[in-house]
């Protein structure tokens, strides 16, 4: 079996621009993709807790599974490589087109997975490093950090989302079921759509 697994968080576009890629891919390799995975979910969400849990459970040996990125798969060091070392054990093959790696179960994949996966999460623990430093470099000048005390804040983790929204309550999906969608908590997305009056 060949699987082809997508992931967005929230933006729609590129959904079809993981599509094209894949498609790009396997053309390439003359293979045909015999099931499409696709979902719209935080890449922090456990792999059990998503769509691709069940896929990795029902994956054997020979079967190839296809995303853009490893990014795609998970967002943690340990995460993506659970999901390889899974793949590996299996002697499923992961093909990751943007970097250019197809890791089975071979000694020189599993050097580069975690190669690859350790450069990433290194990365992002080197940027929210930076970012701590900064706030403290600013609070130590005395800057106030933060809002005023009693201001709202104009733009929110929705702001931007509005239409999609509006699609949403259109077919009558719950406020909850927006926030999981969307990864905010249901009374953000119910002031949300109070203050912008997108129920109207």
């Amino acid at each position: 079996m060949i699987y082809a697994y997508i992931r967005v968080s929230t933006d729609r576009q590129s959904v079809e621009n993981q599509r094209f890629e894949i498609l790009k891919a396997t053309d390439a390799k003359k293979q045909l993709v015999d099931e499409w995975i696709e979902e719209t979910i935080s890449g922090t969400k456990a792999a059990t807790d998503r769509k691709l849990g069940e896929i990795l459970e029902r994956m054997k040996k020979g079967d190839v599974l296809y995303v853009t990125e490893l990014s795609r798969i998970g967002r943690s060091l340990m995460e993506i490589m659970s999901i390889l070392h899974t793949c590996m054990m299996k002697d499923a093959v992961v093909i990751a087109i943007k970097e250019g790696y197809e890791l089975g179960n071979t000694i020189s994949s599993k050097v580069l997975a975690f190669a690859f996966s350790l450069s990433a999460e290194i990365e992002r623990q080197l940027v929210s490093q930076r970012t701590k430093e900064s706030l403290e470099r600013k609070k130590a000048e005395g800057q106030v950090l933060g809002r005023p005390v009693g201001s709202r804040s104009v733009a929110t983790k929705l702001t931007g989302k509005e239409e999609a929204i509006r699609e949403l309550l259109k077919t009558q999906v719950s406020h909850s079921a927006i926030g999981r969608i969307l990864g905010v908590n249901r009374q953000t997305v119910a002031d949300f759509i109070k203050t912008r009056s997108l129920s109207q």
